[in-house]
């Protein structure tokens, strides 16, 4: 499993003050505890006004680059503005995230088409959040086709297929995970995504639902996810998962990462 450390965002309370307060201590301590816990992108959304966007994004680059190695997910609703930040980051990293709405996929897309960077990708257009799995898979169809024009390859890219509020769902997870499992049969390299936690708002006691969700989603392809790497319940489930899908030989990463430290026993 890919893991996008979702930790460093402005819209979390906690992280919103430090951001404001520019605590410089707090968003590397983050940084490094997310990278030490397995992340393999450091998300970083400032979720502050579009005016002061870039100037606070630049700080938390600088923060996070001098704290770890770890790529940076650059995470903005403004493909304009990760337009701008693309080249503040030292290194190759991620673009969460473009979709199919207005120019953001002609916008970033050619900006990264001759690099290493990796793009989060949205199944939404103009016409907002497709309500069925075709219309969803249609929306990929012409992402896909961006993708060929730009000549990025489908390994570059972590398909979101919105994962939307499970007390609001007539069919449970069933048009998310239909959407999974076509999308990698059309193209077995690529990477499918999305915000694990999405599922459960409005919910009480969401970690069990969160938890339930990351181990069906693996099953029908999930293979990268937005979430904290910090909680060691969440994770031990992920090796366990990548173990049990035949995905871990001899389960070396499971018991690598328990020697580790990474997980614990779930009570």
């Amino acid at each position: 499993m890919i893991i996008i450390g979702e930790k460093i965002n402005g819209s979390i309370p906690s992280i919103g003050k430090a951001i404001a307060d520019r605590n410089d201590a707090h968003i590397r301590d983050l940084a490094k505890r997310q990278a030490e816990a397995g992340a393999a992108f450091i998300d970083v959304c400032a979720s502050v006004g579009e005016d002061e966007e870039l100037e606070t994004l630049k700080w938390l680059f600088g923060l996070v680059e001098a704290a770890v190695d770890t790529p940076i997910s650059v995470d903005s609703p403004s493909a304009d503005i990760i337009a701008k930040a693309i080249p503040l980051c030292k290194k190759n990293g991620l673009v969460n995230s473009v979709s199919m709405e207005g120019n953001k996929v002609d916008t970033i897309f050619p900006m990264i088409a001759d690099s290493k960077w990796e793009c989060v990708c949205l199944l939404s257009d103009d016409t907002g959040i497709p309500k069925s799995a075709a219309d969803r898979l249609r929306v990929f169809d012409g992402l896909m086709k961006k993708a060929a024009e730009y000549k990025i390859p489908p390994e570059r890219l972590h398909i979101d297929p919105l994962i939307e509020m499970l007390c609001t769902s007539e069919d449970g997870i069933a048009k998310v995970t239909e959407t999974m499992r076509e999308i990698k049969k059309q193209y077995p390299t690529i990477h499918i995504t999305g915000g694990a936690s999405n599922i459960s708002f409005n919910l009480p006691a969401r970690k069990f639902i969160n938890r339930a969700f990351i181990i069906l989603a693996m099953s029908a392809g999930m293979d990268s996810a937005i979430i904290d790497p910090l909680n060691k319940d969440m994770m031990g489930l992920i090796y366990a998962a990548e173990a049990l899908l035949g995905q871990d030989e001899m389960c070396i990463e499971y018991i690598n990462a328990y020697r580790a430290g990474l997980f614990g026993e779930v009570k």
